[in-house]
């Protein structure tokens, strides 16, 4: 990852790229809860979500899956990502279930809300964007 430091301050990303955090269920595949993992191990991406995040990592772009699956599920999580080809940098656990977030950060933080097809940057309603 190119990160620019300078100013005594936390890098950023240089120009253009983006830090993606994706999450999982219900918007790469079927929304699985936690107590059903057998379910995760199964179940089948979205396409057009394996070709947007494969395509925006091949541009350059950061891609963290950022899930609500707990670290116990961890390695059936990026079992699955490699097994139908997902290409990513990282994967971190524990993203709080329920929704509902707001997010407060020193850096520019935009939202995207998946409401059935993933494709392109979304729209823009509001303060965030929908798929």
């Amino acid at each position: 990852m190119e990160l620019e430091y300078k100013d005594h301050i936390s890098p950023i990303l240089k120009d253009g790229v983006k830090n993606y955090l994706i999450d999982i269920d219900g918007t790469i595949t079927d929304d699985i809860p936690n107590e059903e993992p057998e379910r995760m191990v199964t179940c089948e991406p979205y396409p057009d979500a394996l070709e947007t995040i494969n395509r925006w990592y091949e541009e350059g772009h950061q891609i963290c899956f950022f899930t609500s699956r707990t670290e116990n599920l961890k390695q059936i999580t990026i079992d699955w990502l490699d097994k139908h080809g997902f290409k990513y940098h990282s994967v971190l656990c524990g993203k709080p279930r329920g929704g509902n977030y707001h997010w407060i950060d020193n850096h520019l933080v935009k939202a995207t809300r998946y409401k059935g097809k993933f494709t392109g940057y979304g729209r823009k309603t509001g303060y965030h964007t929908s798929f």
